[in-house]
C-alpha cells in the first residue's frame, strides 16, 4: 500500500458543501476526467455546456463567487495577448479589419473556444480538487497509485510552504531594519538577488536538519497511512452521473 504520513498542513481547504460526501480519490479522478473530456470538445455549445457542468460543480461546492471570479480573470488576463492576436493570425473569412489587419471567423471561434475549455477546466478543478484538504488530496493521489515521490514532494511542500515564509518574512524585517529601501537601482536587484540567494540557501540547510531528525525517528524513505481512504456511498451514483454527462458531451461531438 503506498504510505505517507498525515502531517498538519499549512493552510485548511475551504468546505467543499455538497462534494463532501464524495471521497476525494473520486473527485480527482472525475477532474482528470472531466478536463480530458472538455479538451477533446471543439463545438462551442458543448464547451458552453461543459461550462454550465462546472458552475454546477461549483456551486455544490460553495465556492467563493468573488475569489473565485478573481481567479478565472487571473488567468484569462495572462491569455490575453494569445486571444488578442489569435483572431488576426488564423486565416479564414474576414468579420472586420484593424489598422489594415483583417481578424478571421475562424481565429475568433479559436480564441472563444480557448476560454470556454480554459475557464471550464480551472472551474472543475478548483471545485473538486481545490476544495479538497492537502493532506486529503494527498490521500486521494496515493489511491490512484500516483509515484510516492510526488505525493511526499506535494506534503512536504505543504508543510513546509509556510515556514519558509516566515523565513522570507524575518529577513526582509532584518534588511528594512538595515535601512533598505528598495527602489529601481543595481543596489536593490543586488539586495533581492541575496535575498533570494540566502532564503535558498536557509531552505537547503533546513531541509538537511528535517532529514536528519526524520531519520533519528526511524525515517526508512516510507510514510505510512494513519488510516487508508475509505469509499463514500455517494462514489458510485456521482461517477455514474458525471460519467454519463461526459459520455453524452463526447457522443454529441462525434454525432454532430
Amino acid at each position: 500500500m503506498t504510505a505517507f504520513t498525515s502531517a498538519g498542513s499549512a493552510a485548511t481547504a475551504p468546505a467543499a458543501g455538497l462534494l463532501d460526501a464524495v471521497s476525494p480519490s473520486t473527485r480527482v479522478g472525475t477532474a482528470i476526467a472531466f478536463a480530458v473530456a472538455t479538451v477533446a470538445l471543439d463545438r462551442l455549445p458543448l464547451l458552453a455546456a461543459a461550462l454550465a457542468i462546472a458552475v454546477v460543480l461549483a456551486a455544490l461546492a460553495r465556492l467563493p463567487a468573488a475569489s473565485t471570479a478573481r481567479r478565472l480573470a487571473g488567468m484569462d488576463a495572462f491569455m490575453l495577448a494569445v486571444l488578442a492576436f489569435l483572431p488576426f493570425t488564423v486565416p479564414g473569412t474576414p468579420l472586420f479589419a484593424v489598422a489594415g489587419l483583417s481578424a478571421s471567423a475562424e481565429g475568433l471561434r479559436q480564441a472563444v473556444a480557448i476560454v470556454l475549455t480554459a475557464n471550464t477546466i480551472v472551474l472543475a478543478v478548483l471545485a473538486l480538487v481545490g476544495t479538497l484538504e492537502p493532506v486529503a488530496l494527498g490521500r486521494a493521489l496515493a489511491a490512484l497509485k500516483v509515484p510516492e515521490k510526488v505525493v511526499h514532494l506535494l506534503l512536504f511542500t505543504v508543510r513546509y510552504i509556510a515556514v519558509l515564509k516566515d523565513e522570507y518574512g524575518r529577513m526582509v524585517l532584518a534588511m528594512r531594519a538595515r535601512g533598505f529601501r528598495p527602489r529601481g537601482n543595481r543596489h536593490t536587484w543586488n539586495s533581492f538577488g541575496w535575498l533570494f540567494g540566502m532564503l535558498l540557501v536557509r531552505s537547503f540547510e533546513r531541509s538537511e536538519r528535517i532529514h536528519a531528525a526524520m531519520k533519528c525517528r526511524g525515517f526508512s524513505g516510507r510514510f505510512y497511512l494513519v488510516e487508508a481512504e475509505i469509499a463514500s456511498p455517494a462514489d458510485l451514483p456521482f461517477a455514474a452521473g458525471f460519467g454519463a454527462l461526459m459520455v453524452l458531451l463526447l457522443v454529441a461531438k462525434v454525432v454532430w
